[in-house]
């Protein structure tokens, strides 16, 4: 058993609200909201040392899994109500096959799993997050006011909001971003601090927003590439979370602050917190992946989504920096498309666009 804190670095607690926009929160809010931050920060630390206690060390990536049948994969969801408590995974009020619960966050979370299985099953041969068919577990109703979601390496977590700073956190692209989070961690993982841990967030921002426009059959420029579209509370000054399109650009509001991240390496930010930036300088492979699909056009699920996913499975380095998947992205985009090809090209150019030269 692993009792040391880089346990947390391979199998992190992921929680889809990061620290820095919680520390703001406890230096801007008024008393009661100061306290939901500090508390928040308290259970995220809790969350990543029970994780640290029961985590097994690090294993060496398997290799690529061989591509299932899509026709022959099919998700097994098991939908839990919290009923506000901290316990989980709480009761179980849907299973795979069984008629809608009746509890609007239950059936909501049942379809929008099925969809960002759909999303890796039809797209990419994976079966599940795990690539063997593994449970969907997740649990909404999480605590009372909960102002997060999170994988805790098992299961996804989905708190309702406290109705004021946050409405929900049952949105496609936050359910998709958890649910990436469990994909990465059986792919070899990357370790959660500094520029792969960048990555681990903006891999799982990424399958997120896939999952979203693939819902919506949008293509590249009919979606508005938000994570988080709608959670913010109806008194907050802000669309989403981030948006891949123009990092830094979510949301500017007097108690939230302003969105922090960047969109290019001149502006990488050097922290001790949140594991080294790891939400904040996401913002840069995130902005590369939005060009590289801007260029290409057409359904960013497709070509774009499949070279991030291959890549992935390629990768085999869990402290791998941006430039690192950067070269991946290359050599994956090379391998399905050609050398020098078109795609090649363009791909190289978004990544010099934000500042990574190969």
């Amino acid at each position: 058993m692993c009792l040391s804190l880089s346990c947390t670095h391979h199998n992190p607690i992921a929680c889809i609200v990061p620290p820095y926009m919680l520390r703001v929160l406890a230096l801007r809010g008024d008393a009661a909201t100061a306290q939901m931050a500090r508390t928040l920060l308290r259970h995220d630390e809790a969350l990543r040392d029970e994780r640290a206690a029961h985590a097994s060390p690090p294993v060496a990536a398997e290799g690529v899994l061989p591509m299932a049948d899509p026709g022959l994969c099919c998700p097994e969801r098991r939908i839990h109500d919290g009923e506000f408590r901290a316990a989980l995974p709480g009761r179980l009020v849907r299973s795979e096959g069984e008629a809608p619960s009746g509890i609007a966050d239950a059936d909501l979370a049942y379809d929008s799993a099925g969809q960002v299985f759909s999303l890796f099953a039809e797209e990419y041969g994976r079966n599940s997050l795990d690539g063997r068919g593994m449970p969907l577990v997740a649990t909404v109703q999480h605590r009372r006011d909960y102002n997060n979601a999170f994988w805790n390496g098992e299961q996804m977590a989905y708190g309702t909001g406290d109705g004021r700073i946050f409405r929900t956190f049952l949105e496609l692209s936050v359910i998709g971003h958890e649910m990436a989070h469990g994909v990465i961690q059986h792919s070899g993982g990357l370790i959660y601090e500094n520029q792969s841990g960048a990555l681990n967030e903006s891999i799982a921002d990424v399958f997120g927003a896939l999952s979203l426009q693939r819902a919506l059959d949008q293509q590249v420029h009919e979606a508005d590439w938000l994570v988080g579209r709608g959670i913010l509370g109806p008194g907050v000054n802000g669309r989403a979370l981030r948006s891949m399109k123009a990092p830094g650009t979510a949301y500017a509001d007097d108690l939230l602050g302003q969105d922090p991240q960047p969109w290019h390496m001149d502006h990488f930010v050097t922290t001790t917190d949140d594991n080294g930036g790891v939400h904040i300088n996401s913002g840069i492979p995130n902005h590369a992946f939005y060009l590289f699909c801007a260029y290409l056009g057409g359904r960013s699920w497709q070509l774009p989504g499949r070279i991030w996913y291959r890549a992935l499975q390629d990768l085999n380095n869990p402290m791998a920096s941006f430039s690192d998947w950067a070269d991946q992205t290359l050599r994956t985009a090379s391998a399905l498309t050609g050398q020098g090809s078109m795609e090649g090209q363009l791909l190289r150019r978004a990544w010099k666009l934000v500042g990574i030269a190969l």
